[in-house]
């Protein structure tokens, strides 16, 4: 896939298989083209060139189906903030066409599990952070997809939150789902991953299982190696 934004290639065309049943982490600095990759992906964002395929399932070809096995949990878009996370979730199975009592008990069960059950009807725009992830996590599982697709689900969420959401995730791979998150966080990928993508400048740098990325090394190590980027820090800060 390719896209560009005037004069900035934000993804220099790039192709990825993530095997079905894989936890896949997509690697990346801050303006690599995670984001604009996964919007693309799941048909937030049209590419320039190229072509995403869901189970089989051409996304821009034949979005309804596609978006039927996907769920998506965006960064940076807003969520229809001004309702409880029930009324939240409600409105998500009305507007996938789903029978009313199943979207009752999921919602309970997720809300119960995701430990927001306890907010009753505070707004979702009254939110912290964690608790925002958390209900835009639920709204992703709430059809029961079989492709999650998560850009920073991690970000801006307290470790008890964070380790919630893994246990989660890791259940439903589990159970025969597929997860594909964005992040920089390699302690996280290290911990949840069975493949690994490093993406910088549009494209792709490295890709494969955890272990034939890492070698015998650190993740991080292989990361700041691919990427580039540090630079010495001697007699440069020998102010500090």
């Amino acid at each position: 896939m390719v896209k560009r934004f005037d004069t900035n290639v934000a993804v220099a065309g790039i192709d990825l298989d993530v095997p079905a049943g894989s936890f896949y982490g997509l690697l990346g600095p801050n303006g690599a083209g995670k984001t604009t990759t996964l919007s693309m992906s799941v048909g937030l964002l049209r590419p320039d060139a190229g072509t995403a395929w869901v189970l089989g399932h051409d996304v821009w070809a034949d979005p309804v189906r596609a978006k039927a096995l996907l769920g998506v949990l965006p960064d940076g878009v807003r969520l229809f903030d001004r309702l409880s996370g029930a009324e939240l979730l409600a409105y998500h199975g009305l507007l996938r066409g789903m029978d009313p009592a199943v979207v009752d008990q999921r919602a309970r069960e997720l809300l119960d599990v995701l430990a927001l059950a306890d907010a009753g009807r505070t707004l979702v725009v009254d939110y912290s952070a964690g608790m925002k992830k958390k209900v835009g996590l639920a709204c992703a599982l709430l059809h029961a997809p079989r492709l999650l697709v998560l850009d920073e689900p991690f970000e801006a969420v307290d470790p008890v939150s964070g380790a919630l959401i893994r246990d989660i995730l890791h259940r439903y791979v589990a159970g025969g789902g597929t997860v594909i998150f964005s992040s920089h966080v390699m302690e996280v990928v290290e911990r949840l991953c069975t493949h690994v993508a490093i993406m910088a400048q549009g494209t792709i740098k490295r890709v494969g299982t955890l272990d034939e990325v890492r070698g015998d090394r650190s993740l991080e190590d292989v990361f700041v190696e691919v990427v580039g980027g540090r630079t010495a820090t001697g007699e440069e800060l020998a102010w500090l």
